[in-house]
């Protein structure tokens, strides 16, 4: 694949997703990770993933590798011009 795109679903989806997103962050991959919020379908995972980020289990820049919009083909245009962040996967103790 050249790239992947969850659309509204469940478990499964949420499953493969986060999956997809791991692979990216571990650096299995760089290939853009889209999501499709239809309708605002998937707005309070959305911001469970912000509230992550904001309590520093994820990384501001891991957290970014989700492309997300409403429209289809807003979002395939955002996934070709995507290009992976140059980021470490773990914090040291050091840092905040």
């Amino acid at each position: 694949a050249d790239g992947f795109i969850a659309l509204p679903g469940g478990y499964g989806t949420l499953d493969e997703l986060c999956e997809i997103l791991t692979w990216a962050q571990l650096g299995f991959h760089a290939k853009p990770v889209g999501l499709l919020n239809a309708g605002g379908f998937f707005d309070g995972f959305l911001a469970f993933l912000d509230h992550a980020a904001a309590e520093g289990f994820v990384r501001s820049a891991h957290r970014d590798m989700l492309l997300v919009d409403a429209e289809a083909d807003r979002l395939l245009d955002r996934m070709a011009t995507y290009e992976a962040p140059k980021v470490r996967k773990w914090i040291r103790r050091d840092e905040t």
